[in-house]
């Protein structure tokens, strides 16, 4: 089996000295390091989180892996809230965390799986033999089934060759290359999905009434506390009741990719890579063609606006889409169109770092600030277009996605967009205390999660699967931004976008290794600054270090105490004697490879 690139034997102790090993050699840090405050801290973390994750297991899942609630389907309630109650613990494992976080969310999956096949609808005609087909949801939109999505498509970090992940990665991702029959999601010939409602038994085409939306009738007032404030089924209807131009393609479906570009790093099969930038490169040229504004509504004729009379900025979710929200009365604005960039960040990954993917985007945040204006001695910016133009102005300059352009770029003029960024100016050497105060600020996130879940009075007769979403003890955006240099992949089932990322080769696992800390100080488009400490003073320990959350960058070089070694690949191994540590600086080359899900040993 070919072995992982590794660097040339480099022993970093007191005197710098630089020793030649074996012939695959490990890098080595022997220099005593007392455990600094975030070193200690990020241990906590995961330590805190790995518990907190335990008790809202034993809280809200039962023996089976079902949550305890009364099944609904929905977009007040629905089966992608029920795994959502999982948020970030595929990460959290993938941090470190121990195979007990692995083995919950995993049975928490397959629980959750069976339970909403199971369940039924009686009123929501395409749910009647099961809110689930084929393991997957009958046909909702992709802001749902995104958050559906948000477990399994981090799965493959941890546990990629898991039997049940791999075959549905492939089904997954199958229902939008059309290899299902009775999923005819996509219009090759148009580069369309068919419709904003899609999925196992393919697309809605067909207007989509508050009933489709809200689920079947069901008690509200006394019993429940809908999250979107409603307090009678008929409140539920009316939320949803000018949800209804769902026919033709929207941005969020751009989020179905995501399948795609697993299934292409689990395979490596070229129909994968070739699909995704077919269907993205399609949006792509809209955007082009319509001045640089992503349209909310492509027809099944393929062209703008097309099942909207014409409107670009027409449909549900759609640029001009706002609605009375029933509880305030008041008008509600719900633009989605920005949810489609996440189908661009995956073009970019694919594409190996292809800037065309970004720049459309750009120049929508410039075209869009172009018609800011002056408002009671204030320039204002929109965020909304309708029949009447732009609207619903804000004080704010319209920024959608301009985080996650200038993190892929790290150019100076992406950077320029975020200038009150706290991570962005510490990774700039402007916010020393950065570290310590974002650590300690999820470890109370943890500390009052927990104590939430202790106070919940909810019952599985009086709970909706969302409820015990703001108890979940899983607390890693710190941990994202600080170990692997990172962006948080939010709700919407992203892949995870970071710098670098850790592995165990002595238990032969995804993780950093027990007792051991990383944190990236400075980061640019082509170099990383990373310190790794061994907070176990009796034990030595071995971490594999990744570039890349999927492998996807180079490493050139590595120096540490003023020597530097050539690297020229994906991995590095390095030896952290008992109470030792230190920094490394990291030449790299970003989107220099093909992602993929295998592991270092193994390429």
């Amino acid at each position: 089996m070919r072995r992982f690139p590794s660097l040339a034997a480099l022993v970093v102790c007191a005197s710098a000295v630089v020793q030649s090993q074996a012939a695959e050699p490990t890098l080595s840090l022997e220099t005593p390091m007392s455990p600094p405050a975030w070193a200690l801290l990020e241990r906590e973390l995961l330590k805190a989180s790995t518990a907190g994750c335990k008790e809202f297991f034993a809280r809200y899942f039962d023996e089976r892996g079902w949550l305890l609630c009364v099944e609904r389907w929905g977009g007040d309630d629905g089966p992608d809230d029920a795994i959502e109650n999982c948020l970030d613990w595929p990460i959290l494992h993938a941090l470190g965390a121990p195979d007990d976080i692995l083995r919950l969310y995993k049975k928490a999956w397959e629980g959750h799986l069976r339970q909403y096949t199971l369940a039924k609808t009686t009123h929501v005609p395409f749910a009647k033999d099961g809110m689930y087909y084929k393991e997957f949801p009958v046909m909702f939109d992709w802001l749902h089934n995104g958050e559906g999505l948000v477990v399994f498509n981090l799965q493959g970090l941890s546990d990629p060759k898991d039997d049940r992940f791999q075959q549905r990665v492939r089904r997954f991702a199958g229902f939008y290359l059309n290899e299902d029959p009775g999923a005819p999601n996509y219009d090759p010939k148009h580069k369309i999905i068919k419709s904003m409602f899609n999925g196992s038994r393919g697309p809605l085409l067909r207007k989509a009434t508050g009933l489709d939306w809200a689920g079947d009738p069901i008690e509200v007032e006394n019993r429940f506390k809908p999250r979107h404030g409603e307090t009678s089924y008929q409140q539920m209807l009316d939320h949803f009741k000018d949800y209804n131009d769902i026919v033709g393609d929207h941005p969020q479906n751009l989020q179905a990719t995501t399948l795609a570009a697993n299934a292409f790093m689990l395979s490596h099969d070229k129909k994968y890579h070739d699909w995704l930038l077919e269907y993205v490169g399609a949006w792509r040229e809209r955007m082009l063609a319509n001045q640089f504004i992503i349209p909310t509504n492509i027809g099944l004729d393929g062209k703008i606006g097309g099942n909207t009379d014409g409107k670009w900025y027409g449909g549900v979710y759609g640029w001009g889409f706002s609605v009375k929200d029933p509880p305030t009365g008041k008008i509600i604005h719900r633009n989605r169109h920005a949810a489609g960039f996440q189908g661009f960040m995956n073009a970019y990954l694919l594409s190996q770092g292809d800037d065309r993917w970004l720049e459309p985007w750009r120049q929508q945040i410039e075209a869009v600030n172009a018609q800011g204006k002056m408002i009671d001695g204030k320039m204002h910016y929109p965020t909304m277009h309708g029949d009447q133009g732009w609207y619903a102005y804000a004080p704010q300059q319209y920024d959608k996605n301009a985080r996650e352009i200038a993190y892929l770029s790290m150019k100076a003029e992406d950077r320029a967009r975020l200038p009150g960024d706290p991570w962005f100016a510490y990774l700039d050497g402007k916010n020393a205390t950065y570290p310590e105060t974002r650590l300690r600020r999820d470890l109370e996130n943890v500390r009052q999660r927990v104590e939430g879940m202790r106070k919940d009075t909810t019952t599985p007769d009086t709970r909706l699967a969302d409820d015990p979403m703001p108890f979940n003890p899983a607390s890693v955006d710190s941990l994202i931004e600080l170990m692997l240099g990172g962006l948080h992949p939010g709700r919407s089932g992203s892949l995870l976008f970071c710098r670098l990322r850790y592995f165990d080769p002595v238990a032969r696992r995804a993780g950093i290794p027990e007792d051991v800390a990383a944190l990236i100080e400075r980061m640019t488009k082509d170099e990383v600054t990373l310190t790794l400490v061994n907070t176990n003073q009796l034990e030595a320990r071995t971490v594999v270090v990744q570039a890349g959350g999927y492998a996807e960058h180079r490493f050139e070089s590595a120096t540490a105490a003023g020597r530097e070694l050539k690297v020229n690949g994906s991995a590095l191994t390095v030896r952290l004697a008992p109470g030792s540590g230190g920094q490394l600086v990291l030449k790299m080359k970003c989107f220099a490879n093909p992602p993929t899900l295998v592991w270092p040993w193994e390429r």
